[in-house]
C-alpha cells in the first residue's frame, strides 16, 4: 500500500538514508491519546502522537517507529511532522500551500482550507507542472526551492517528483475579479506564518521557523491574489 502511495518518491537504490522509520500497524482503534498532535523532544529523542499513531524519532541514529492503525494517512502525518523538524534546523518548512513550476521557476499559492489552493492548480495550463496541491516542502540552499511531494490534497494525486527555484510567493483571495498586488513584508511574513505547519513546542525551534519565514519573504517576492475560478488568473501569474 506504501509503495502505490509514495510510487514516483521511492528511491530504492539510496545508499545511506536521511532517516529510517519501521512502521508497526495495529487493529484500527486508538492507539495513543486524544486528536490532537503532540511533538516533544527529550534527551534528543522525539515523541510524535495522534489518536491514530505514536512514534518516537532520534535524531542521532537516524532512526524511529511509528505504531500505527493501518491508514495511509498516519504514515503521511508522520513523515510530514518530522520533516517540519528536519526542514526547522536547515531554514527550510512545510507550508500549506499549492505549488506548481513554469519555465523552470516555482511559484507557490498560500490560504486555509477554501481559499482556492486546490482551484487554482486545477486551471493551471498544459505548461505548468505540479508539485502539490496541499503541502508544500520548501528548502533553502543557495536559493529557496520548492519540491514535490506525494501528499495529496482534494485533486487526489501526488506531486512531480521535481524542484525549481522559487519565483513569487502568492497570498489567494477569492473576489469578483482577477486582481494582483505587492504585499509589504511584514504582512507577508503573517500570511506565511499562518500557514506553516509547525507542531512541535520547541522554543529554539520555533524561533527558527519564524526567522526562516522572515528570510523568505525578504528575499521572494510575496502578492495578493484575488481571482475567480477562471483560467485566466494564470495570466497575472509570473
Amino acid at each position: 500500500m506504501l509503495e502505490e502511495r509514495y510510487a514516483g518518491f521511492v528511491n530504492r537504490s539510496c545508499p545511506e538514508p536521511l532517516f529510517e522509520l519501521e512502521v508497526d500497524l495495529v487493529p484500527p482503534g486508538r492507539v495513543a491519546g486524544g486528536d490532537d498532535v503532540r511533538v516533544r523532544q527529550e534527551s534528543g529523542r522525539w515523541s510524535i502522537e495522534r489518536g491514530d499513531f505514536r512514534a518516537e524519532w532520534e535524531p542521532a541514529l537516524r532512526r524511529g517507529w511509528v505504531r500505527q492503525s493501518p491508514n495511509p494517512h498516519s504514515i503521511d502525518s508522520t513523515l510530514r511532522i518530522v520533516h517540519t523538524l528536519l526542514l526547522a534546523l536547515e531554514g527550510g518548512f512545510l507550508v500549506h500551500a499549492a505549488s506548481a513550476v513554469r519555465d523552470g521557476r516555482a511559484v507557490l499559492f498560500v490560504g486555509p482550507s477554501g481559499a482556492g489552493k486546490t482551484t487554482i492548480a486545477r486551471l493551471a495550463p498544459e505548461n505548468v507542472t505540479l508539485l502539490t496541491d496541499e503541502i508544500s516542502y520548501v528548502r533553502l540552499a543557495k536559493e529557496y526551492r520548492a519540491f514535490g511531494t506525494p501528499f495529496t490534497g482534494e485533486l487526489g494525486r501526488p506531486g512531480a517528483n521535481s524542484s525549481a527555484p522559487i519565483e513569487a510567493l502568492y497570498v489567494l483571495e477569492k473576489d469578483r475579479g482577477n486582481r494582483l498586488e505587492p504585499m509589504r513584508v511584514a504582512d507577508g511574513v503573517r500570511a506565511l506564518l499562518a500557514n506553516i505547519l509547525f507542531f512541535a513546542q520547541d522554543p529554539d525551534l520555533v524561533t527558527r521557523v519564524f526567522q526562516s519565514a522572515c528570510e523568505f519573504v525578504a528575499r521572494v517576492p510575496v502578492y495578493r491574489l484575488g481571482f475567480v475560478p477562471d483560467a485566466t488568473v494564470w495570466e497575472l501569474i509570473r
